[in-house]
């Protein structure tokens, strides 16, 4: 039945079910007693074949009126009079008594006591009457399997006696339409008429000559087809074959009994579905061979019609196997029948009009069967007289098709696209296979026909694979067609396919994706179709505006529809607007980062065509988008945000790697001179953070010894940090400790295992280290965990003169600039370079304490190395050296006396806690003496003094927190000392505000020194409110004016005066 039916029980307008009575069978009713009164005295149910002409008129008159009344386009009335007769015929008369009861416990029991007794005769004749052998076969096979068999035998009977034209057609056509039958095309009358005999007996009338079968009782189910019918219709056609004179029925004749032998488990494992382009040129040939022949039943009906019963008359699945008894029967049959009919046939088919459906058929069916035939003869295990026929109807198929077998090869295939829109149209089966072909092939595309087939039918193209095809077949026409009507295609074309895209899950959209950039890079779509081109810009902003709105969790799903969308149409172009967004959109970067990683497609690796570029295309997006636009701090954190969240995004797939990361925006970038070289030391700091998701890590593919060295180099170049070219580029002094920490990360990570071999590595150390000799000696002491065992500590030889160093790890250099009295100052290098190394130095340190000289000269030379190393050193650095005055100083080697130039009057007071700091800040006011001194005040440029006065600062205000700690931890109070203390640090923090040399120097240190000294004054006025002591406000008094007086000397204005607004409010409050 066709898919309209499935399910279907009467159209509008007829009974509801057929088994209703209602007009409809009250026409049926009055048809049949008029043919009862026509065939008198006989009664109806001895009715022959002979008496159908005069008696069946009223009956097909009857019918007649109640398609007219009931016009269903599905013919169900048809089947529900079939239904009815046939179900009058195989049922029993219902006892008298059931006529009390009946009418309300079966169905069937009203309309069956409104027709009379019939037989087998009415029913066929009824049906070649209705030209409906199809009903008659949906009916036969939903029949209990003996039953069914016994009315296939009732029909051979019929046919058999006084066989005419028509019980010829009407036998021929039952037994294609039983081969063409497939499970599951019942519809509501089908199954009704199928539970009803199952649910009573049947008894056929003794008049059809038949013995009456045994009564049975059955499921209603979906029963397989009878046993037994292959031996029922070649039964049949051996009694007809004399009958069968025309060469159409001939072939029609031949055709189904060698379709019939094919389906035999002999002649092979069978076929499996033909491929799609095959097929469809068959569906087209049978509809061509139906449109040009007027004598066929299919001639006057639709396209659409056409290809539904092509498809069943091609893609046959028949539930009847002949068993090998039948085989061979059938084969000596056909050998039979190919002697007889087999040379005229050949003349028929020899002729140009020769060729008809079932010539076709014949023809084809032929072949497949002898191709089975010589499967049989090579595992069938035959007998002598088995193999003599096999090979006797070998022969003869051979011989047919030599002469004839070329008709089809000329077949005409010219409908190939409308069979295929029809199929689609239609949902028939194989419309899945038969999408893909319509989405690719680029003869029928683009057609009017076409386009509005892929319009209304875009639910069936929602596969990855289908909207690829039909995007390629886009892309083909778009290049070749430029005119105003082929635009106007390809804009309803890309909407439809765009429409099916979007309907697809995020995972399918991906895979669309990659194939979209796997076909036309990055480009994509765009590159080659105009109206794509035409409007993406604005739809780009419009999009990327209301997507920038939305940022929230609820946002997100819709933010990655609308980017999918994009992104098909032009990956580049969308994915540059994001990272461009992703940058200047205050806050947006990590829900851009979300949505660009919610497709792993876009981690596209594009062709090598240009070594020094990315080839990523995320990475390179990113590059040209944002990477050198980066115009404010924000902007650069942001940047940097964005590309650590592809790279970890959490739960998702990351979208570009560590190593592609290091290769585009960090390898290409480390030099001095390069403006991102601060933003790529950063990416790089970020990407060493991520671990490696293999056994061998990625820092491996990016040239790990070259990328080192180019740090070295980097490292180097701080050496000179102050005295570089003011136009030359170079990375500030905050980026060296950077440098330095992920110099050391990197030898942790960059061991034997990141080259192919344990000697190569050995040999790129050696290159390596080669290439450091000629650096800075400290460069080297950096990479000590790299080099392990393999190089010794290469130091100036003055080290040596201060420090007890093991000749088996250190070794002397002949460094020029380190000459005699240096050692200190090497030493002190030695311990900015890390903490390990700092208390080595320490703990190697040569000073003989009980020899006053040798600690004076000591001391001397500290100072001196100090204010040397002090102006290079980053935060860092002078972090890691501060602690080395410290420990000196605890230690009393270092010795740094205590002057009272800011001190009134003896303090009767305990400095014991805080003389360590009081000296650390003296030791500083004695550097900067010495730095501010004529011989050293041209030494450094301007802008060193402000980083000198910053380190100083940050020493200063670790100096107080560790002031306030010690005060806060001794047992005792000690507001008054800790006043003291502050009051001290004031003036040495003034009295280095002096020393600056005037002008530049001054203007800019002024700043972070000012902030210090308040921070002191707070602090100190903390400490003196503190101080319950009954003199305490004489005290306070006195140390105000005191401050006061020294303020006043500062010559920075700003400073002074700020500062002196500061003390006059610490005054009037302790005048309070």
């Amino acid at each position: 039945m066709e898919p309209a039916e499935r399910g279907a029980a009467m159209a509008p307008g007829c009974p509801a079910g057929p088994w209703a009575v209602g007009e409809e069978t009250a026409i049926l009713h009055g048809g049949f007693l008029l043919a009862a009164r026509l065939l008198q005295p006989r009664p109806l149910r001895e009715l022959r074949k002979a008496d159908w002409p005069r008696a069946g008129v009223p009956i097909t008159d009857a019918l007649r009126e109640i398609g007219e009344r009931c016009p269903s386009p599905l013919g169900l009335w048809k089947k529900e009079a079939v239904a009815i007769v046939w179900a009058k015929i195989l049922l029993p008369a219902p006892p008298a008594a059931a006529l009390e009861w009946g009418w309300k416990d079966d169905g069937f029991f009203s309309v069956g006591a409104m027709i009379p007794d019939v037989n087998h005769t009415a029913l066929f004749e009824l049906v070649k009457a209705l030209g409906a052998p199809r009903l008659l076969v949906q009916l036969l096979l939903a029949l209990p399997p003996d039953v069914c068999r016994g009315q296939l035998e009732s029909l051979v009977e019929y046919i058999s006696s006084e066989t005419s034209p028509s019980d010829v057609r009407l036998f021929l056509d039952v037994w294609w339409e039983v081969m063409k039958h497939r499970e599951g095309e019942e519809d509501a009358t089908v199954s009704a008429f199928s539970a009803l005999i199952h649910q009573h007996g049947a008894e056929p009338s003794l008049e059809d000559g038949l013995q009456p079968p045994k009564r049975f009782k059955g499921d209603p189910g979906n029963a397989p087809a009878a046993p037994g019918l292959p031996t029922v219709l070649l039964e049949g056609l051996k009694r007809i074959r004399g009958s069968v004179a025309q060469p159409r029925l001939r072939c029609y004749a031949l055709a189904n009994l060698a379709e019939l032998l094919c389906q035999s488990a002999g002649l092979g494992p069978g076929h499996g579905p033909l491929p799609i382009a095959e097929h469809l040129a068959r569906l087209s040939a049978v509809v061509s061979l139906w449109g040009s022949d007027t004598d066929s039943q299919h001639h006057p009906c639709g396209l659409g019609e056409k290809v539904r019963e092509a498809e069943r008359s091609v893609s046959l699945l028949s539930l009847t196997k002949p068993s090998r008894e039948e085989l061979f029967g059938g084969l000596d049959l056909l050998c039979s029948l190919l002697q007889d009919w087999g040379e005229e046939l050949q003349d028929t088919l020899r002729a140009p009009e020769g060729l008809c459906f079932e010539s076709y058929r014949l023809l084809d069916t032929l072949s497949t069967l002898g191709k089975g035939l010589d499967f049989l003869l090579e595992t069938g295990n035959l007998g002598e007289g088995e193999t003599r026929v096999v090979l006797e109807l070998t022969q003869l198929i051979k011989d047919f098709l030599r002469d004839t077998g070329a008709g089809l090869k000329d077949l005409d295939t010219s409908l190939v696209s409308s069979v295929a829109m029809a199929i689609i149209a239609q949902r028939l089966d194989r419309h899945a296979d038969t999408c893909s072909v319509f989405a690719s092939e680029n003869t029928w595309a683009f057609s009017r026909a076409w386009v509005e087939c892929l319009v209304e039918n875009k639910a069936l193209f929602q596969t990855p694979e289908l909207v690829l095809k039909l995007l390629e077949t886009l892309v083909n026409f778009a290049t070749s067609h430029h005119d105003k009507e082929a635009r106007e295609l390809q804009t309803q074309v890309t909407k439809a396919i765009v429409e099916c895209y979007t309907e697809l899950s995020l995972s399918d959209k991906n895979k669309v994706i990659s194939g979209v950039l796997a076909s036309w890079g990055g480009p994509g779509l765009s590159q080659n179709v105009q109206v794509v081109r035409e409007g993406l810009q604005e739809d780009l902003n419009v999009t990327f505006n209301q997507i920038t709105k939305s940022v929230s969790d609820e946002g997100l799903s819709r933010a990655v529809a609308a980017m999918a969308r994009l992104t098909l149409l032009s990956p580049e172009a969308t994915v540059k607007q994001l990272c461009h967004l992703a940058v200047v959109n205050l806050g947006a970067h990590q829900f851009l980062a979300q949505i660009l990683c919610s497709f792993p497609a876009l981690n596209f690796l594009e062709s090598q065509e240009d070594a020094g570029r990315p080839h990523s295309l995320v990475l390179r997006c990113l590059e040209e988008a944002a990477w050198g636009k980066l115009s404010t701090a924000r902007e650069e954190e942001q940047f940097l945000q964005f590309l650590a969240f592809l790279m970890q995004p959490g739960s998702a797939t990351p979208l570009v790697s560590p190593a592609e990361v290091t290769k585009a925006f960090v390898l290409p970038y480390l030099k001095s001179d390069s403006p991102e070289i601060e933003l790529s030391l950063q990416i790089l700091s970020k990407v060493l953070g991520i671990p490696s998701s293999s056994e061998e890590h990625w820092i491996k593919s990016c040239h790990p010894f070259p990328l080192l060295l180019s740090l070295c180099k980097l490292l180097d170049g701080y050496t000179k940090y102050w005295h570089q070219p003011k136009e030359q580029l170079f990375p500030s002094l905050e980026t060296k400790d950077l440098i330095l920490d992920i110099l050391c990360r990197l030898c942790e990570l960059v061991g034997p295992e990141t080259v192919p071999s344990s000697e190569l590595w050995v040999q790129s150390l050696a290159w390596l280290h080669r290439k450091v000799a000629s650096l800075d000696w400290t460069v080297g002491l950096h990479l000590k965990k790299l080099y392990g065992d393999h190089f010794k500590n290469e130091v100036p030889a003055t080290l040596f003169e201060v420090c007890r160093l093991p000749e088996d790890q250190w070794t002397s250099q002949s460094r020029p600039a380190y000459g005699p009295g240096s050692g200190l100052l090497a030493w002190m290098e030695c311990c900015c370079v890390s903490p390990a190394l700092r208390d080595t130095m320490l703990a190697l340190l040569a000073v003989n304490v009980d020899d006053p000289e040798e600690v004076n000269l000591f001391s001397k030379g500290f100072l001196v190395a100090l204010i040397q190393v002090l102006p290079w050193c980053s935060q860092g650095e002078w972090k890691r050296l501060a602690p080395v005055v410290e420990q000196l100083l605890q230690r009393q080697v270092l010795h740094v006396p205590y002057t009272l130039e800011y001190v009134q009057h003896m303090p009767l007071l305990n400095l014991r806690p805080f003389a360590c700091h009081l000296q650390l800040s003296v030791l500083f006011l004695r550097g900067f003496q010495l730095l501010c001194g004529s011989s050293c005040s041209a030494w450094l440029p301007p802008e060193a003094w402000l980083h000198v006065v910053q380190l100083y600062c940050a020493s200063l205000t670790d100096l107080l927190a560790s002031v306030r700690a010690a005060a806060a931890a001794s047992p005792q109070p000690c507001a008054q000392e800790l006043s003291f203390v502050c009051i001290q640090l004031f003036c040495h923090l003034l009295h280095v505000a002096a020393m600056l040399p005037a002008g530049e120097p001054l203007q800019c240190c002024g700043e972070p020194l000012l902030v210090l000294a308040l921070e002191v004054l707070s602090q100190y006025e903390g400490s003196s409110r503190a101080d319950a002591s009954p003199c305490a406000a004489l005290r306070r008094a006195n140390e105000g004016h005191f401050l006061q007086s020294v303020t006043d000397n500062v010559g920075h204005e700003e400073l002074r005066s700020t500062l002196l607004q500061k003390l006059s409010k610490l005054g009037a409050r302790s005048e309070r």
